[in-house]
């Protein structure tokens, strides 16, 4: 009798250990997966804040970019059509007056017929500037070869370029953009990149377009966020994303400069 006894307290025993084991093993897990749960939770709301971050920065560099415009314009407003006005201004009083030679007259009429002709011209660059003539009428492929063009006959750097763009592929708005990123590559690669060449290549490729960019100026070191990230290429970022696109760079030092624009197809 004292052996039953004996036999079921150690069943009792062994019962209330596996039940003691499998409370531990529950408890573990319930351990386990909250605190991975918290890692993921941890990790998603890092990816979060590194998004917000990114686009913070992205509306800042667009921000930037638009007051930089701004300024430039008004500098231009000053400098060149406020100074053209204040000549013809103070010559058109001139005649008023009534008391001047005939060959004074004459002169004064000059001055005034070509103070306004410099205004007009400085208003029509000042307009092109801001939006291009020839991209409202003809499209993006124009556009740009004839920016290609420009620069190649001002014999500050040479650009080929072969374009294969679908017409009417982006918005008005979106080819205005695209037209930006390729003045703002050219320029980087003349102010910064001190390139001789470059090129300038558009070909679609599953519905999709790749702009591809690239010269042969001193170029820089990738691993350097700081150049990268510049207000140049701050603003081609916020470009490449109002486009829906993605970018990728390539440049080492003194060996040029590549980057590659892939804009999804617009739905």
């Amino acid at each position: 009798m004292k052996e039953f006894f004996a036999q079921e307290d150690q069943v009792i025993i062994i019962v209330l250990t596996g039940v003691l084991l499998l409370l531990l093993m529950g408890v573990s897990l319930l351990l386990f997966f909250f605190f991975s749960r918290k890692k993921i939770v941890e990790k998603e709301l890092e990816k979060k804040n590194l998004e917000i971050t990114h686009q913070k920065e992205m509306i800042q560099s667009i921000i930037v970019t638009q007051e930089e415009e701004r300024k430039r314009i008004a500098q231009d407003l000053h400098d060149d059509i406020s100074s053209k006005l204040n000549v013809i201004n103070l010559n058109a009083n001139l005649l008023k007056d009534g008391e001047l030679k005939p060959e004074e007259y004459l002169l004064v009429n000059d001055s005034i017929l070509d103070a306004t002709d410099k205004t007009l011209e400085i208003a029509r660059k000042i307009a092109h500037n801001l939006l291009p003539p020839i991209l409202d009428k003809f499209g993006l492929k124009d556009a740009i070869e004839e920016l290609a063009d420009s620069f190649n006959n001002s014999r500050k750097i040479n650009i080929d370029y072969t374009i294969e763009y679908p017409k009417k592929y982006l918005s008005p708005q979106n080819e205005l953009h695209l037209f930006r990123i390729t003045q703002e590559l050219i320029n980087n690669s003349i102010r910064h990149g001190k390139a001789k060449n470059s090129t300038i290549t558009f070909t679609s490729k599953n519905d999709n377009l790749l702009f591809m960019y690239t010269d042969n100026g001193v170029g820089f070191n990738q691993n350097d966020l700081n150049h990268q990230k510049g207000l140049g290429m701050k603003n081609i970022e916020s470009r490449v994303a109002l486009l829906n696109g993605n970018y990728q760079i390539e440049s080492q030092k003194n060996n040029g400069f590549k980057i590659k624009i892939t804009i999804i197809k617009p739905l």
